[in-house]
């Protein structure tokens, strides 16, 4: 019986440590800026999206806020001026894997280090700037992906905020539980891969306005 009650319990204990992106037991992440001035930042993960990226850098550009950009490398090519148009306008790029492979967090260090790798090159032949921070797919870490994060030198990226985004269709469902967990300093998760992204946005920098936050780009907070 206590046997089993460990074992659970050391379960559990994995478990967290994977998949809570903030609990820093495998991996210190920035994922929320310890202030008290009313400053968030917004990031976008699986881009970029052919359809439904550009809408929501149009949103972004009404409002004159810029964000931050964690990219799958397997979805660069062809979208070479999406990209260019993220620098020009002034937002940040990030790597989020070549592959965002199901099974990428058991991947071998070297496959891992490599994947990583691919993504960074597409990504700077693409835009020409560096490229420094690194968000986990799915959020999960483990010790390979904070071994391959430190090796390859880049700044790991979690959040305190998800949205859940991927798991509703509801625009204002999606930003009512944002507002619930807002705080200053907070890094707020979004996707733009998906469909009402750009409706999201836009109610979420009404509401961010009418709360007098300001809306940073991720690097500022470090």
């Amino acid at each position: 019986m206590i046997a089993t009650t460990l074992f659970i319990i050391a379960l559990v204990f994995l478990f967290y440590a994977s998949y809570n992106i903030r609990s820093g037991i495998y991996l210190r992440t920035f994922y929320r800026k310890r202030t008290q001035e009313k400053i968030v930042a917004l990031t976008f993960d699986d881009g970029p999206d052919e359809a439904q990226t550009p809408r929501v850098l149009d949103v972004l550009q009404a409002y004159q806020a810029t964000a931050s950009f964690f990219c799958i490398g397997r979805k660069v090519k062809g979208n070479e001026a999406l990209l260019r148009r993220m620098v020009t306008e002034g937002h940040l790029i990030g790597n989020h894997s070549h592959s965002h492979a199901n099974l990428f967090p058991l991947f071998s260090l070297r496959k891992m280090k490599q994947d990583l790798a691919t993504c960074t090159q597409a990504l700077e032949e693409a835009t020409s700037q560096p490229i420094k921070y690194f968000r986990p797919p799915f959020g999960v870490t483990n010790p390979t992906i904070a071994r391959a994060i430190r090796q390859a030198g880049y700044t790991p990226i979690g959040w305190n905020i998800r949205s859940l985004d991927t798991c509703t269709a509801s625009p204002a469902k999606v930003v009512k539980r944002i507002e619930r967990q807002l705080q200053p300093g907070s890094v707020i998760l979004l996707h733009d891969r998906m469909p009402h992204c750009a409706e999201i946005v836009t109610l979420l920098l009404e509401l961010l306005r009418k709360k007098g936050y300001t809306i940073v780009r991720l690097d500022s907070m470090l």
